[in-house]
């Protein structure tokens, strides 16, 4: 199903990973994207995103949005792929499998990438962890002489699905599955609090982030809560 023209698969938690351990027993690069009310919004302006968005190979809807939006339509979206949730499930996968894995880490983020693969090494010791610090506005990553096999992008949307995209033609990569992971890995070192789980459950780990962030959340929220829903409502 398509809103405002950027694809929602209706996939489970379940069926969800089921891909994901599919993609990994293919000898190609598969991109996952996790598509919220904002990433909509940014689509409806950047038609380089909304293409890339479509052209991914699962498209997984995170944001109690997404769901309301299913319901405008008359359809019931089977489950909210949660971000965090898939990223961390994503990383479990990739400890059981043996997988090296890759951080391209903005540098303009809360955690460095060094960072994150302490936090990382601290639950999964024997996982192969290597990454960079990067310019989130250019999209120069050279993988061919990496062994990873599963990229983590934490840019935030637009520019963690356009780096991702452009890593799909480049020859000798040995990457499988990449995906764009915002600011998940905060939660992981301990930059930024996660929501208690009654805000989870009921999808309103937004708000949490505004007590937390109000000024750099208000603008983000108001169009997520007001601009998207009126923007649905009155879609064809």
């Amino acid at each position: 199903m398509k809103i405002l023209g950027v694809r929602i698969d209706n996939f489970s938690g379940k069926e969800a990973l089921e891909k994901v351990e599919f993609f990994l027993q293919e000898d190609e690069f598969r991109q996952i994207t996790t598509i919220n009310p904002e990433f909509i919004l940014l689509a409806q302006k950047d038609p380089e995103f909304k293409n890339i968005i479509n052209a991914s190979d699962l498209c997984l809807a995170d944001g109690i949005g997404i769901w309301f939006s299913y319901l405008r339509f008359g359809k019931i979206l089977k489950n909210r792929v949660v971000g965090a949730d898939f990223t961390f499930k994503i990383l479990e996968t990739a400890n059981e499998k043996k997988l090296p894995i890759f951080i391209a880490n903005s540098n303009e983020g809360l955690s460095r990438w060094e960072e994150i693969r302490k936090a990382i090494l601290e639950i999964y010791p024997n996982l192969i962890v290597s990454g960079a610090n990067l310019d989130k506005n250019r999209y120069d990553l050279d993988l061919s002489q990496e062994q990873a096999q599963i990229l983590f992008c934490n840019f935030g949307a637009p520019y963690q699905e356009k780096l991702i995209h452009s890593l799909k033609s480049q020859k000798n990569s040995k990457i499988r599955l990449a995906i764009g992971v915002g600011g998940s890995f905060d939660f992981l070192t301990g930059k930024i609090k996660r929501a208690p789980k009654i805000f989870q459950k009921i999808g309103l780990e937004w708000l949490w982030r505004f007590f937390q962030e109000p000024r750099y959340r208000a603008r983000r929220i108001f169009r997520a809560v007001i601009i998207f829903p009126i923007k649905v409502l009155f879609s064809k």
